[in-house]
Order: C-alpha cells, then structure tokens, then sequence
C-alpha cells in the first residue's frame, strides 16, 4: 500500500472533514492514535502545559459556578479532549483545598483516542476520574462541560459558493497516489445545512463544524435535560473573511498541509459568530463571546500569580511572568484565544462574562 493510500481507504473522493478524520483518528495510522502531540517535545503547546495557572483558574471558576448553582449535592464536570491530563490534574489538586465541593464533584474525561487515554490514566491516577465516549453515564445534573482547544481538532468541511452554487471542497488520490483537492456539487443535505444559518449566508467561501456541531449537539440535548452550561476556549474569529484556516503543526512549527500525514497536527480556527448561533438554535443561552485575556484577568489570574510570586527566588518569578504572559498578551494567546459560554439553568452569573 502507497502511504497515502492508507488514509482513502476505499474512497476515491473524501470531503475535506472525512479526509482529516482518517488522519487524525484512525485507530492504525490516526495522529492522535500513535502520538503524543503535547509539550516541548511535541507538536504544540496547550495552555494548562503553559501554566499551571490557567487550570487554577478554570477550577475556581468551576467553584464559583458550583456556588451560583446553589452549591448542589451532586456537582458533574466533563472535560472535552482532555489532552495529556495536566488540566485534569491541577484541577484535582486545586479541589483538595476545597471540601466541601470536593466531595460533591464528579469528573468525567470525554475521549476518542485510546492512546491518549493512557497518557492521561498515568498522569491523574484517580479512582474518582471516569473515562467515557459517551455522555449516558451521566443521569443527575446539573453538568459543566469544558473544552480547551477541543473544536479546533475535530475537522471541518469546506464550501466555496460561485453563482450561487454550493461545491463541497474534497480530496483525491490520483493515478500517481499524490493528493490532489478538487471541488463537487455540495449534496442537498448540505446545502439544507447550510442555508438555515444566517452569519454563513454571505461568505463565498465557507468552513462548517458538522462533525464538531454533532459533538456539540449530544451535548446541548444532555445540558438541556440535567441543567447546566459548556464553557469552550478555543483560537478563532467574530467575523468571518472567506479565509481558509486550516493549518498544520510538526515539532511547533507549520507544516505543509499535506506533508507529514499522521505525523503532524492538523487544526482549524473557529467561527465563533457561527458557534454561538448553534447554540441559539439548539436552545441554549449565550453570553457575550470574550477573550481569553478577559476571561483570564477577571478570573482574577493576576492577583492569584502575585500571591505565588511573592514566595518564589527572582528567577522562579520571571518564569512565572513569562508564562502568564503567552497566555494574556494581545499578539500571543491573549486575544487570539477566545472563550464562549452557553446554558440552560436559572443561574445567569457566570465569573468573566458581563
């Protein structure tokens, strides 16, 4: 078999969302199946890599949710792509300090790769963390649910429109075995999909999350039933330029797209204009999209690196500041990251959204 025949399987044409689900997750070839992507020694960097801060932070806004929830008896948590566990981890060491909603918490970790379920069972090593791949487990709410960089990893489909017709952007192996894209008649269910939201309706060149808005869609039927909310933190835009943002990372450096198959990451940005309107239509409330900047600062992560600064040697200090630093400055994580909330629950207070 030629290397790139493996990822067609018996399919000449592949719509772009099919063609990077076979490299990203097949169970043989798949990149999250053979390879652990994150850290200095892998692909890229996520930001409970960049500091423990940023887990600090999302555990005592889990807290303060908890609070404004009422402080419920049974409290479940669900991590969407937990990556290799760090969140996971510092959440559960940050929770000790806290007992009573300690002993109300239940964690759930939502994950697809088997391999990277390992990494993640070594890492946290608690009896108390429940793997899944479903959401049937969880039969009493209220839920939260919490995805970082977790979107931007499930593949997209693309559209181009051109006098007024939709064509579906694929994939095809030619006689010589190279990839080569081509464009076909978007079918009729597409286009049906595409047609009922508004924020897409003027673009002339169009990425669409179906298989991210069918994740999202067992989620918001789960958050509807059990109350509750999903927070996401994820890079994208407000508006969306006709831009194609599919990208590629190998040992945190851009790729070429279609060199390195199952070896690189493989990303999208995300259209949060698009994402909020989803979950509109599937009856959800949202709060105004912010930054993670934003989200970070009025979570109180400065206040919180000065108490830990005081303690620490000058250059355990400048480490410190560096990594907050990546994750709040403008031209790095600052504002390119950008965090959505959606609910469905009496409570409307939520820490970092006005």
């Amino acid at each position: 078999m030629k290397a790139n025949q493996k990822f067609f399987k018996k399919s000449k044409f592949l719509p772009v969302d099919n063609f990077f689900a076979n490299i990203l997750y097949d169970n043989q070839f798949g990149y999250y199946a053979t390879k652990q992507p994150f850290g200095r020694d892998g692909d890229f960097i996520t930001s409970p890599k960049v500091s423990n801060l940023f887990s600090e932070i999302i555990a005592i806004w889990l807290i303060n949710t908890w609070e404004n929830f009422g402080k419920p008896k049974k409290f479940n948590f669900v991590e969407l792509g937990p990556g290799d566990g760090s969140l996971t981890k510092t959440l559960l060491d940050t929770f000790k300090k806290f007992p009573e909603f300690n002993t109300v918490k239940k964690i759930y970790l939502y994950e697809k790769s088997n391999y990277l379920k390992k990494i993640q069972e070594r890492k946290i090593a608690d009896k108390n963390v429940k793997w899944i791949k479903d959401f049937n487990n969880i039969k009493d709410g209220p839920v939260v649910f919490f995805g970082n960089e977790f979107l931007d990893a499930i593949p997209i489909k693309q559209f181009r429109k051109k006098n007024g017709s939709f064509f579906e952007k694929n994939y095809i192996l030619n006689k010589n075995f190279n990839i080569e894209e081509t464009y076909r008649k978007a079918s009729n269910a597409n286009l049906k999909m595409l047609k009922s939201y508004s924020s897409i309706k003027d673009l002339n060149f169009i990425e669409f999350p179906k298989l991210g808005f069918q994740n999202l869609k067992k989620i918001t039927k789960k958050i509807l039933k059990l109350e509750g909310c999903i927070l996401l933190i994820d890079y994208g835009y407000l508006k969306p330029h006709n831009q194609n943002t599919l990208q590629s990372v190998l040992k945190h450096k851009k790729n070429n797209l279609l060199e390195n198959l199952g070896k690189a990451d493989i990303t999208s940005h995300i259209n949060f204009e698009l994402l909020k309107e989803f979950f509109k239509k599937n009856s959800l409330k949202t709060k105004k999209i912010v930054t993670q900047q934003e989200f970070l600062k009025s979570n109180g992560i400065i206040e919180r690196a000065e108490i830990l600064a005081k303690k620490m040697k000058f250059r355990d200090q400048s480490d410190l500041y560096l990594r907050l630093k990546r994750l709040l400055h403008p031209k790095l994580m600052g504002n390119l990251f950008k965090v959505a909330l959606a609910y469905s629950c009496k409570n409307k207070n939520f820490n970092g959204f006005n």
